[in-house]
């Protein structure tokens, strides 16, 4: 069994990794380029939802890209200057919009996320944050007959797979959100669902205690993962070396560099989010609300009511196109008519995306000790606890409780 593991990415994965595996008895020290929180668990939608389990690719998408792909504020955008590097994913994305896929994806996801109320209880209990998490349901709404009808399978395919879902008509979808626009004449009620209140401070408080329980965090950028003949790890950052006999990658969209030093070619891409909020917003919203047609979240927030959505293909490195995030108060307005727009702040960041929007979790088949825990997509803060759980069965050398063959490394 390791004794001292390390962990690279203190977002929401690697929080959930170090505390996780500190639980199992075991040294950890998270190290990351940020303070925890700080990158993409930071914009989190917020969704804490046992029902996500669908893929991104779903059959039948393809006839629904060129008319989002005419339109350069709609759900799906590329940069055409990052087509040609883009490419070979995209065709491996596509290529996953298939029944077969879906289901594969599907199942996998349903044993990752089922427990996720589950596996975030004694982490928030043990730092006494419980408040962070809220079981309100979400509402799938719609704004018209046809938008219902067409989203039925989906949401019969969550059925399927165990999902408590209810179909409300409009008085109900009133009592429930009286603010929405009375646009929404369908809906449908996920009352399992929930959503955390602030995904930063959720991110942050898991970190904290971890190092409050005689972990550490070290801000630095890892260079180099060395693997030495005795079986350690020796973690090269640019604040020196770390020594380890284990390391777990949970770097979200910046661990397919760090898996290729590994010789682990894994075809991970950013997929760009956006999200605003909205601060004193003016309108009461106790739970999550997802304009299906529209393809954005709302969620009531410590910080106010957060709009979030749209993917935006364009790599690492470009400039956010804020007009993407501009279009989300446009939306908000629809949705909540008498909502306040006056205090409203943007972000952009970026989604670890895998082809077949299942996460690589599990160990390296190249690398003894080396442990991967990213690419978990639009479900990071749903995904994360439990990803958290297994990673730690793993290191110590336990049977996980939930099949990782869905997840692993090699399956590309």
């Amino acid at each position: 069994m390791a004794r001292h593991v390390v962990v690279i990415g203190a977002g929401i994965v690697g929080a959930c990794s170090a505390a996780w595996i500190q639980r199992k008895g075991l040294r950890v020290t998270l190290i990351d380029r940020s303070d925890p929180g700080e990158e993409t668990s930071s914009g989190n939608a917020g969704s804490v939802s046992p029902t996500a389990v669908l893929p991104v690719a779903m059959p039948g998408m393809l006839r629904q890209i060129p008319q989002w792909l005419l339109d350069p504020l709609g759900p799906l955008a590329i940069r055409w200057s990052y087509l040609p590097k883009a490419a070979p994913w995209l065709i491996r994305f596509l290529s996953c919009a298939n029944r077969e896929q879906m289901w594969r994806t599907a199942n996998g996801m349903r044993g990752l996320l089922a427990p996720v109320f589950e596996c975030y209880a004694p982490l928030l209990d043990r730092a006494n944050a419980s408040d962070l998490i809220r079981r309100e349901g979400c509402l799938y709404v719609y704004d018209s007959k046809e938008a219902f009808e067409a989203d039925r399978p989906m949401q019969d395919l969550r059925r399927k797979l165990g999902a408590k879902l209810e179909d409300i008509g409009e008085s109900e979808i009133r009592r429930l959100e009286p603010s929405l626009s009375t646009k929404f004449k369908w809906g449908i009620h996920a009352p399992e669902n929930g959503l955390t209140v602030n995904p930063q401070r959720l991110t942050k408080t898991i970190a904290g205690q971890v190092v409050r329980d005689g972990g550490r965090f070290i801000r630095a950028e890892v260079r180099e993962i060395e693997l030495r003949p005795d079986g350690r790890q020796v973690i090269h950052t640019s604040e020196g070396e770390e020594s380890a006999d284990a390391a777990v990658i949970a770097a979200g969209a910046w661990s397919g560099r760090l898996a290729a030093l590994l010789r682990d070619k894994v075809p991970l891409e950013s997929q760009r989010g956006y999200h605003v909020t909205m601060a004193d917003p003016a309108v009461p919203v106790r739970r999550m609300v997802n304009w299906v047609r529209r393809r954005v979240f709302a969620t009531p927030m410590e910080m106010g009511l957060r709009l979030a959505g749209t993917v935006e293909i364009a790599g690492l490195r470009a400039e956010p196109n804020w007009r993407r995030a501009d279009i989300l108060v446009d939306i908000a307005k629809e949705m909540y008519p008498d909502l306040n727009v006056s205090k409203v702040t943007r972000w952009m960041g970026h989604r670890p995306c895998l082809p077949d929007s299942l996460p690589v979790i599990g160990p390296s088949p190249r690398a003894p000790g080396i442990f991967y825990a990213f690419g978990h997509g639009h479900v990071g803060m749903c995904g994360a606890p439990g990803t958290g759980r297994t990673i730690a069965e793993l290191v110590a050398g336990e049977r996980p409780q939930i099949d990782i063959q869905p997840f692993r490394v090699d399956r590309f």
